[in-house]
C-alpha cells in the first residue's frame, strides 16, 4: 500500500474584502430592488400621464409611441437624443462632486452660458488660417476656463462673505443667461438677424461629427470621459478623499486638518469648468453659433441628473441619457400627436419626481 506521505493542512479561505461584500450585497438584493423601484416609478408616472394625455383630448398610445419613436426610431433621432444627454452628463458630474462635499451649486447654467460666450468669442474672434484641431482645442479650453472662473466667483463670496452658495450661484445664473443677451446685442450679435444670434461659426469651429449621415458629434465621447474620470478623481485620489470627508463631516475635516475652503473652491472650480465645457459643446457642436437661451433648463436638469445618480459621477452617464432619451421623446410626441407643450413640461417633470423618489426609497432601503 502506497504511503499518503504527511498530511498538509488545506490552507482557510481567504477573509472577504470589504469591496466583495459591497458586490455582494448589490448582487443579493440592493442593487436589484433600486432597479425595480425604479421601473415602477417610470410604470406609474406613465400610467398618471396618459390620464393627462386622455384629458387633454389625445391618444395615450399614440402619444406614447410617438416617444418611442422620437427617442429610438431612427438613427437621426438616437442622435438627437445623445446630443441632448450630453451638457446633462458633463454638467451634472460637476454637480455631483460638489453635492458630495456638501457644496449646493445649482449655477451650472451660468457657468455653461459663460462657457458658450467664452467658446463663440474664440471661435469667431481666431484667425482664418487657425487649424481646426488647433481652433476647437482653444475654444473648448477657453468655454472651461470660462466656466470655471464663474463659479470661483460664487465660492469667493461664499467662502469670504458668508453669503450662502445656494444664493450666490443661482442669482449667477441670471446675469449669465443676460450676459449672453448682451453680447449678442454689440460685439458678437448678427447684424440683421431676425433673432438674438451671432454669425455662423466657420466650419472649422463646428465639433466633429461621430457617425456620417448623422448630427452626432464627439460631445458625448467628451460626457462619457467626464463621468470615468469624475469617478476616479472621487474614489482614486486623495481629493475625492477630501470631498467625501467634507460631505460627511466638516467638523470632522477640521479636526484632521482639512481646508474647507481650500476645497470648496477647487470642487467648484472643476464643476464650473465642466459646465463651461458643456457650453462650448453646445454651441460648437449643436447650434454652430451663439443663441440667446442656448443654457436654458440644461443646468437645473443637471441637478435632477445628478440626485438620481444617487450623486455618483460614473452613474451620471445613464441618469443623463434617461433624460436626453426622455426630452427627445417627448417633442416628438408634441410634434406628431399635438400634446401640449405645457403638458410635455409635466409628464418630464412628474417622470423625474417619480425616479428620484424610486431612487430616494432604494439608497434608504439599503442603509437600514
Amino acid at each position: 500500500m502506497l504511503d499518503p506521505g504527511p498530511l498538509v493542512p488545506r490552507p482557510a479561505p481567504a477573509a472577504p474584502t470589504p469591496r466583495a461584500d459591497r458586490l455582494r450585497g448589490l448582487l443579493a438584493g440592493g442593487g436589484a430592488q433600486t432597479f425595480g423601484l425604479t421601473l415602477g416609478a417610470i410604470v406609474l408616472a406613465l400610467v398618471i400621464t396618459a390620464g393627462l394625455i386622455l384629458l387633454a383630448g389625445k391618444n395615450p398610445v399614440t402619444a406614447y409611441g410617438a416617444l418611442l419613436r422620437g427617442a429610438f426610431g431612427s438613427l437621426d433621432r438616437l442622435a438627437f437624443a445623445l446630443n441632448k444627454s450630453t451638457p446633462y452628463i458633463i454638467t451634472g458630474v460637476g454637480v455631483a462632486l460638489c453635492f458630495r462635499a456638501k457644496v449646493i451649486n445649482i449655477g451650472g447654467e451660468g457657468q455653461i452660458a459663460l462657457g458658450g460666450i467664452a467658446a463663440s468669442f474664440v471661435v469667431l474672434m481666431a484667425p482664418a488660417s487657425l487649424p481646426a484641431p488647433l481652433l476647437l482645442s482653444l475654444a473648448m479650453l477657453a468655454g472651461a476656463a470660462a466656466g470655471a472662473l464663474w463659479a470661483l466667483l460664487a465660492a469667493f463670496v461664499f467662502i469670504k462673505r458668508n453669503v450662502h452658495e445656494v444664493l450666490c450661484t443661482l442669482l449667477l445664473n441670471f446675469v449669465g443667461v443676460l450676459l449672453v443677451s448682451e453680447v449678442l446685442h454689440a460685439p458678437l450679435g448678427e447684424e440683421g438677424a431676425g433673432f438674438p444670434q451671432s454669425p455662423l461659426f466657420p466650419r472649422a469651429g463646428w465639433l466633429p461629427g461621430l457617425i456620417a449621415g448623422t448630427d452626432l458629434h464627439i460631445g458625448i465621447l467628451f460626457a462619457v470621459a467626464a463621468a470615468v474620470l469624475g469617478h476616479v478623481l472621487l474614489w482614486r485620489t486623495t481629493f475625492g478623499f477630501r470631498l467625501r470627508i467634507l460631505g460627511a463631516s466638516r467638523p470632522a475635516a477640521a479636526y484632521v486638518g482639512l481646508s474647507a475652503a481650500r476645497s470648496t473652491a477647487l470642487v467648484m472650480a472643476i464643476a464650473g469648468a465642466l459646465a463651461g465645457l458643456a457650453g462650448g459643446i453646445e454651441v460648437s457642436g449643436v447650434h454652430n453659433r451663439l443663441i440667446e437661451g442656448f443654457s436654458h433648463g440644461f443646468g437645473f436638469n443637471a441637478v435632477a441628473v445628478a440626485l438620481i445618480a444617487g450623486l455618483n459621477p460614473l452613474a451620471v452617464l445613464p441618469a443623463g441619457l434617461f433624460l436626453g432619451f426622455l426630452e427627445a421623446g417627448t417633442l416628438a410626441m408634441q410634434r406628431e400627436v399635438g400634446v401640449p407643450s405645457s403638458l410635455v413640461y409635466v409628464i418630464e417633470g412628474l417622470m423625474m419626481v417619480f425616479v428620484l423618489c424610486a431612487v430616494g426609497m432604494g439608497a434608504h432601503n439599503r442603509k437600514v
